[in-house]
C-alpha cells in the first residue's frame, strides 16, 4: 500500500459525542493537539454522530495542506433524514437524532454515501474508503459493495479501499475474496487478545492487505494502568477471567517499569503487517497522554517476559514492525 498513515491515527468517534457530549470548540482543540503531536492520519464515518464527526473532523482540518495527511471514512450505511426528535441512542452518540441510518450496500449507495461525506467534510477526496461493519451482509459486500470499492480506487477517486469489523472472520473472507488494500480489526489484535493471528493475518500476508489496528484497549479495559471491574470490554461488562488477565498484564508492565495503556499501545504496532493504530480521542487531554505512552518505548524485556508467561504469543517479543 503507498498510502502513508501515521503510526498513531485519530479515531474520530469521540468528538461526535459517542457516549457523552462533546462541545465543537472542544472537538476542534482535540484535532488540533493531535495535529500537534505529529499525528496525520484521521478516521472517521458517517455514522460517528450522524455525521456530526465528518463534520467536526472538516472543519478541524480546514486550511491545512491537503497534501500533508490522509483520511479515511466508512460507506455501507446512508444517512436518511428522520423525524424523530431525542438523541442518537440507537447509535451511542450524545446527538440529536436528526437522521436513521439505512443499510445500503449497492453500488450507487456506496457512491452516494462517499460524495455525502465528501460534502460534510469539506474536502474534495477521502485517501482510504472502507466497508463499515460488514460481518452481516458479506455475500451483498461481495457482490456489489467490494466492486463499488474497487472502481472507486481504479478511477482514482480514492487511492485505497478497505474494510473495517471487529470480526475476524469476515475480515478474513473480505480480504480473501475482495481485494482489500487495507483491512481496520477492532479489538482483535491487542495486548489482551490476538484472534487475529489466526486468519486473518496471515490471509493479509498472502493479499499484501495491509493492516490497521483499533480498539487497541479494549474498549477500555487496558487504558488504564490499574485495570478496573468498572471497565468496558468490547462495549461490555468485563468477564472475571478477562478482568483476571489484564491485571496479570498490569502486573507484569509494573514489573518492567511500564504502564498496562503504554504497552497496550505499543504491542500492535511491533507486527510487520500493522501500519497505524487508530485511537478514539475526545479532548487535548487525551491526545497529549496517548501520544505520550506511544513515543515512550517499553523496556524490550518486557515483551520477551510477557512472551514467558504465555500472555502474548510465542515469537511476538522479537516481532519487526512495519517500516
Amino acid at each position: 500500500m503507498a498510502l502513508t498513515l501515521s503510526r498513531l491515527g485519530f479515531g474520530a468517534a469521540p468528538i461526535a459525542g459517542l457516549y457523552t457530549a462533546v462541545d465543537p470548540d472542544t472537538a476542534a482543540a482535540t484535532v488540533d493537539a493531535a495535529w500537534d503531536a505529529g499525528v496525520r492520519y484521521f478516521d472517521t464515518a458517517p455514522h460517528y454522530g450522524l455525521g456530526v464527526s465528518e463534520r467536526r473532523l472538516g472543519v478541524a482540518l480546514a486550511g491545512r495542506d491537503r497534501d500533508a495527511y490522509a483520511v479515511s471514512t466508512k460507506a455501507g450505511r446512508l444517512l436518511v433524514p428522520s423525524g424523530g426528535g431525542g438523541l442518537d441512542d440507537e447509535g451511542g452518540f450524545a446527538v440529536p437524532a436528526t437522521h436513521r441510518r439505512v443499510w445500503d450496500l449497492s453500488r450507487d449507495g456506496i457512491r452516494r454515501s462517499l460524495d455525502e461525506s465528501l460534502v460534510r467534510l469539506g474536502l474534495d477526496r477521502v485517501d482510504l474508503l472502507y466497508l463499515h461493519d460488514p460481518e452481516d451482509r458479506l455475500d451483498e459486500a461481495l457482490a456489489t459493495a467490494l466492486p463499488a470499492l474497487a472502481e472507486l480506487r481504479d478511477e482514482g477517486v480514492v487511492a485505497a479501499v478497505g474494510a473495517g469489523s471487529k470480526d475476524g472472520a469476515a475480515l478474513t473472507r473480505l480480504v480473501r475474496e475482495g481485494g482489500l488494500d487495507v483491512v481496520m480489526v477492532a479489538g482483535r489484535y491487542t495486548l489482551l487478545e490476538q484472534p487475529a493471528l489466526t486468519g486473518l493475518f496471515p490471509a493479509c500476508a498472502a493479499a499484501g492487505t495491509s493492516v490497521v489496528a483499533a480498539g487497541v484497549f479494549n474498549s477500555g479495559l487496558l487504558a488504564s494502568p490499574e485495570p478496573d471491574p468498572g471497565s468496558t470490554y468490547d462495549y461490555g461488562a468485563v468477564p472475571p477471567a478477562v478482568l483476571a488477565r489484564a491485571r496479570e498484564l498490569a502486573a507484569v508492565c509494573a514489573e518492567h517499569g511500564a504502564v498496562l495503556p503504554q504497552a497496550a499501545l505499543q504491542f500492535p504496532l511491533r507486527h510487520p503487517l500493522v501500519r497505524s493504530a487508530v485511537v478514539g480521542m475526545r479532548s487535548p487531554a487525551e491526545v497529549e497522554r496517548n501520544a505520550a505512552l506511544l513515543g515512550d518505548p517499553v523496556d524490550p524485556e518486557l515483551w520477551a517476559a510477557l512472551e514467558g508467561r504465555g500472555l502474548i504469543p510465542a515469537g511476538a517479543a522479537s516481532a519487526a514492525p512495519a517500516p
